[in-house]
């Protein structure tokens, strides 16, 4: 059986919207002071200055936010720290567990994951937004930084990746260490979590592909607030 998708970040733009509700409480500015940040356009760490911003949420975890200094004042700054903290506020809590930092720059380069950290380039951001799949996207990204490192290489999720008939995607497919966590989050919230916003067919392609990582994922108890 072949993967129902190439990818699932794209697979409906309902599962999250902007109109859902959020966790994020609020953004406090704290100052410039110096990072260590991953910059997707010189692929590669850089030692930068960036506007430092506390992201608070009402389920007790914090984000340090981290604005590249290229947006040139606190001010505008902020205005993206608050647009995406809040965002990023709409995804689980169980997913946000694990992100300590979040890193944001210009540039037309894809989200990142991973490192306790989201990475975020906005003009890709603009273009996710447009797209309605802002939220599926920080989605996948926030599952690589706060379920891989516990789950990846779990052995009830790697007897699950065996006994289902096959792989969400052909990304999941051809990286299944890396991947195949994070592109089935997206897919599990859809049919689990918001089967009303989905078609039941959708709904049938999923729950036929990966009933047994469906299985597994339930079987963590996620908090998933503000999704549920």
């Amino acid at each position: 059986m072949s993967p129902p998708f190439a990818g699932t970040i794209f697979i409906d733009p309902g599962i999250i919207t902007d109109s859902d509700p959020t966790a994020y409480g609020s953004v406090t500015y704290s100052g410039q002071g110096e990072r260590t940040m991953f910059d997707r356009r010189v692929d590669g760490w850089i030692t930068a200055n960036p506007f430092l911003f506390d992201a608070t949420y009402d389920d007790g975890l914090a984000i340090e936010v981290q604005v590249n200094s290229e947006f040139l004042n606190p001010a505008a700054a902020q205005t993206v720290a608050e647009y995406y903290a809040e965002a990023v506020g709409r995804i689980p809590t169980s997913l946000r567990l694990d992100v300590e930092t979040m890193w944001i720059h210009k540039g037309l380069e894809l989200f990142g994951g991973g490192n306790n950290n989201i990475l975020i380039h906005v003009d890709q951001g603009d273009r996710y937004v447009a797209d309605g799949i802002l939220e599926e996207t920080l989605l996948h990204e926030a599952a690589h930084t706060s379920l891989d490192g516990r789950y990846a290489n779990s052995p009830g999720w790697l007897a699950a990746q065996a006994s289902d008939p096959t792989f969400i995607s052909n990304y999941a497919r051809d990286f299944p260490a890396r991947e195949d966590i994070a592109e089935t989050i997206v897919p599990y919230v859809a049919v689990q979590y918001r089967p009303d916003r989905i078609s039941e067919s959708l709904r049938l392609t999923i729950t036929s592909a990966i009933p047994n990582r469906i299985t597994f994922l339930d079987g963590l108890n996620l908090d998933m607030h503000p999704v549920n």
